[in-house]
């Protein structure tokens, strides 16, 4: 899988691009600040419908602007397929493929699939645990995109029954009428949180043994053995993986926790208080990455999880595509070459840098020079 051309209409920083792209590896060098990223993250964005730089489409456009338009042509198997979104900050997006509206602007996720390393992984060891629970959510819905209608689903449930606790905080008489309307939500809460809650259980345990075997080729001296990752659901579900189980073990914790919940007017079980757990192997015990790991092996981590998920993807039958963005700039030396022999191999690999000699030798392409809001091939 790859893109052949990338058309920009007010995204970001550009009123018009016009990119063409072949497989192989593309570099995009040009100072910060001139939009080399914004080419990449519109790609990332068809992927997944979100990006991996900010939290809402509103930056998205460019300023002074309606709305913004990302087109790709996606050459799969052969076969192209024009991909385009219109996202429109405050309304509905909409999409389409081959200049046919979709139903529904979800449908166009995971028709291409990316892989992104960024100065921002680091985030995925040292961050918040939404990082963590975003990253195992990111790679689902790219291994099944249906479930990306679920984790919308789950959220509207949560919202709507976050504000139900809230309400019930008001008083004994606004508690009493709350009671009957929540349990039609703890229901739904259930139901779409055990499907969640069954899928990331799967993907850990899919994804653990690739993320040993990156993790010994990113960090110096360490074996597969060295990196662990583990899921801690936000109550004991014992031995129970499937969903049946699942759906039936949250709903007894959450009735469990009613008097909890409504004394502090927040949702306190489900998979949006999960933790994907990361260890490695210090002092002869299994240690927590975030507080005992250095900053090198904090990176070697980050790496290892983003090279998991894309082997994982591979492994499903199609290389994503692979997005370098100014990732080689935060590297040593031997973490930047060990990572660049280990992607140099895949259909289409993207590389973002300030200065041409950031990036390795062994990542010899096309390159692109960005500057002033302009992108010309530099030959």
């Amino acid at each position: 899988m790859h893109v052949s051309h990338l058309t920009l209409h007010d995204f970001r920083s550009y009123e018009s691009a016009d990119v063409p792209l072949d497989a192989g590896v593309t570099a995009f060098v040009g100072r910060n600040g001139q939009g080399k990223t914004n080419l990449v993250e519109a790609i990332d964005y068809l992927s997944r419908l979100e990006s991996h730089r900010v939290a809402s489409d509103a930056p998205l456009v460019r300023a002074g602007a309606d709305q913004a338009v990302v087109r790709a042509a996606v050459v799969r198997q052969g076969r192209t397929a024009v991909l385009e979104v219109e996202i429109n900050p405050g309304r509905a997006n909409r999409a389409r493929i081959n200049r046919s509206p979709l139903p529904r602007t979800r449908e166009l996720v995971g028709l291409v699939r990316t892989v992104v390393f960024s100065p921002e992984d680091l985030a995925l060891v040292k961050g918040d645990p939404s990082e963590r629970r975003r990253f195992l959510d990111d790679l689902l819905v790219l291994r099944a995109p249906r479930l990306a209608g679920v984790r919308a689903d789950y959220d509207r449930v949560l919202r709507q029954r976050n504000s139900l606790l809230k309400t019930a905080r008001a008083g004994r008489s606004a508690r009493e009428a709350t009671l009957a309307t929540l349990a039609v939500w703890d229901e739904q809460l259930a139901r779409t949180g055990s499907e969640i809650l069954a899928e990331r259980l799967a993907l850990v345990d899919a994804l653990r043994p690739y993320v040993g075997k990156s993790y010994e080729t990113v960090a110096r001296g360490a074996c597969r053995e060295d990196a662990e990752i583990s899921y801690r659901p936000s109550f004991d579900i014992g031995d129970v993986t499937d969903r049946a189980g699942l759906e039936g073990a949250l709903l007894a914790e959450v009735e469990r926790r009613r008097g909890d919940e409504l004394d502090r007017g927040v949702s306190l079980v489900g998979p949006h208080r999960d933790e994907l757990l990361l260890s490695i192997a210090g002092s002869g015990q299994s240690l927590p990455v975030k507080g005992y790991a250095s900053h090198g092996e904090c990176w070697s981590f980050a790496l290892a999880l983003k090279l998991a998920s894309y082997d994982l993807l591979r492994a499903d039958g199609d290389d994503p595509i692979l997005i370098l963005d100014d990732v080689f700039a935060e590297l040593d030396t031997d973490r930047r070459e060990q990572l660049a022999e280990l992607v140099a191999g895949a259909e289409q690999v993207l590389v973002t840098a300030a200065v041409g000699a950031d990036v390795p030798e062994v990542l010899a392409g096309a390159r692109f020079r960005v500057a002033d809001g302009q992108v010309t091939h530099d030959g």
